[in-house]
């Protein structure tokens, strides 16, 4: 069916319920790429349990599922996922008990032929503690549903990069397995491990999941500019601009503003960006 926009903007889920342990954290950090030198005393407390700390991007994994865009009406076949936001109100916990709330917060028509575009908005709250611990922000780019009669401005406009050269350029690479192992967080589509899938959607083998990449990127600057101290994050957010294949290496282009860290990330073997216009905020 085609998009209601009265109908879009009322989806709503409340109080969605979801636990984590230490052994999905662990497993997380493990899928973004942490852990690969069992020797490197910095990344041990990402991937061990003594003096555990968590990946601030697992926050896109925790509530996997949640929400109500099963119910929008979207062409799932043409669905991208454009923009994901995240703001940390205290660092994660290495495990918890956690409640939902998501919500649509906008709905932007590109017109007929051009996409839709919207957003949805999920609180992440500690169900014992009561604490607020994140909100994540997803944009969906709907190719397939242009031309809904929604409104046409307003939408969005992602973060601007500084015009400077870049502050430093860093290598974060990639393991041929390494979609395997992050599906095993949540998203089992399998465009990313299924070869006949991904032919099937026009890639020439599988892609890399785009939150992957996202969190790969956060892995950049914990090592890079937080000095191992991922609790420095309060905020992540970035715009996809075309995926990345499981083994190439992810180069990211860091710029430095006090508390505000720009990035741009881009694939070495093929010089092709993969993520635009992102912004890492440091507490």
């Amino acid at each position: 069916m085609a998009i209601n926009y009265d109908h879009l903007m009322s989806l709503k889920t409340t109080g969605q319920e979801f636990e984590y342990g230490d052994t999905e954290t662990m497993l997380y950090a493990l899928g973004v790429g942490f852990g690969r030198d069992p020797m490197d005393k910095a990344e041990l407390p990402f991937v061990y349990e003594k003096d555990l700390q968590t990946v601030p991007s697992m926050a896109t994994v925790i509530s996997w599922g949640a929400g109500p865009m099963r119910d929008s009406g979207i062409n799932y076949l043409m669905v991208v996922h454009g923009e994901q936001k995240l703001a940390l109100h205290k660092p994660l916990p290495v495990a918890a008990k956690i409640s939902a709330d998501t919500r649509v917060v906008g709905a932007w028509d590109k017109g007929e032929g051009k996409g839709a575009i919207i957003v949805t908005e999920t609180v992440i709250t500690d169900r014992e503690s009561k604490d607020k611990l994140c909100t994540l922000t997803s944009t969906t780019f709907a190719r397939g549903d242009g031309g809904f009669g929604g409104p046409r401005e307003g939408a969005p406009e992602p973060h601007k990069l500084p015009e400077r050269a870049p502050d430093m350029t860093v290598e974060a690479d990639t393991r041929p397995d390494q979609a395997f192992i992050y599906a095993l967080s949540g998203d089992r589509n399998p465009l990313h491990r299924d070869p006949d899938v991904a032919k099937a959607a026009g890639f020439e083998k599988p892609i890399l999941h785009g939150l992957c990449t996202y969190g790969t990127c956060c892995r950049a600057i914990i090592t890079h500019v937080c000095d191992y101290d991922a609790s420095k994050i309060t905020g992540f957010d970035v715009r996809f601009s075309s995926p990345v294949y499981p083994g190439e290496t992810i180069v990211v282009d860091i710029w430095k503003d006090g508390s505000e860290i720009s990035f741009r990330a881009r694939v070495k073997e093929r010089d092709v960006t993969v993520i635009n216009n992102g912004k890492c905020t440091l507490g």
